[in-house]
């Protein structure tokens, strides 16, 4: 208690005259079960000012659903003697197996580049960490490639102008997700943007999960791969099996 009113009273004391942001989701639990064909995730909020009360002008509001991240292995294919093979290839670090941003109007009428690297405010400005020495020409390939690929799936996702701001205070930014989507802790950041500057910005949750017959079969591979391995090739044999002794009774 005596920490929030030190708080208080150093905004007091300071003038501070950047706002407060209280975003919240509609969803904090997306369940995938069997047939779950996507769905769509309002990002809400308010914009405040210090003591609670409207902000004072309009501030640029920009929204980023980011999934977990991963480390992935992109192979670039070539066609050699009338067959597709792995050619040259990449590691990155920590590529979202997700990502997906909203915002008021265009990125690059809000902040420089400077700005949008420092937050990975677009698709252009994910930090994708690449391991080991690249070539830049070469890193920035694959990384577009990467994206290209993602945004076709509908994993990767940047919808500018579509979030809507009412009397300065409330937002609100829709985000689909699609059927394929992974699972894990999402964040959802919300930045209010004045000038070019960041001048605040909150976060929370969203759990995507599996249920039902699709989590069993998951956790089962997960946890025992060597088994799931071994099964997967057993039924395999077993469909090709059954579909030769149908064929043969035609």
């Amino acid at each position: 208690m005596k920490a929030v009113l030190a708080i208080i009273a150093l905004l007091l004391l300071t003038g501070a005259r950047d706002p407060i942001l209280v975003p919240e989701v509609s969803q904090h639990e997306v369940q995938l079960r069997q047939g779950f064909t996507g769905t769509e995730l309002l990002l809400f909020g308010a914009i405040l000012s210090p003591d609670g009360t409207r902000a004072a002008h309009d501030y640029d509001i920009v929204v980023v659903l980011k999934g977990p991240t991963q480390s992935i292995i992109l192979r670039e294919k070539q066609k050699i003697a009338g067959m597709w093979i792995n050619a040259d290839s990449t590691e990155l670090r920590s590529a979202p197996s997700y990502y997906a941003l909203a915002s008021t109007r265009p990125i690059a009428g809000i902040v420089d580049d400077k700005t949008a690297a420092i937050y990975e405010l677009g698709l252009k400005w994910l930090q994708l960490s690449p391991i080991g020495a690249i070539d830049p020409a070469e890193q920035q390939r694959f990384a577009d490639g990467l994206v290209d690929l993602n945004t076709r799936n509908g994993l990767y996702r940047q919808d500018e102008g579509s979030v809507k701001v009412s009397e300065q205070v409330l937002y609100q930014a829709r985000i689909a997700l699609p059927s394929r989507v992974p699972i894990g802790t999402y964040t959802a950041e919300t930045f209010a943007i004045s000038k070019g500057r960041v001048v605040a910005s909150a976060s929370s949750t969203v759990e995507v999960r599996k249920l039902g017959i699709e989590r069993a079969i998951a956790d089962f591979a997960e946890n025992n791969s060597v088994a799931y391995g071994l099964l997967a090739v057993a039924l395999s044999i077993l469909m090709g099996w059954l579909a030769g002794r149908i064929f043969a009774l035609i």
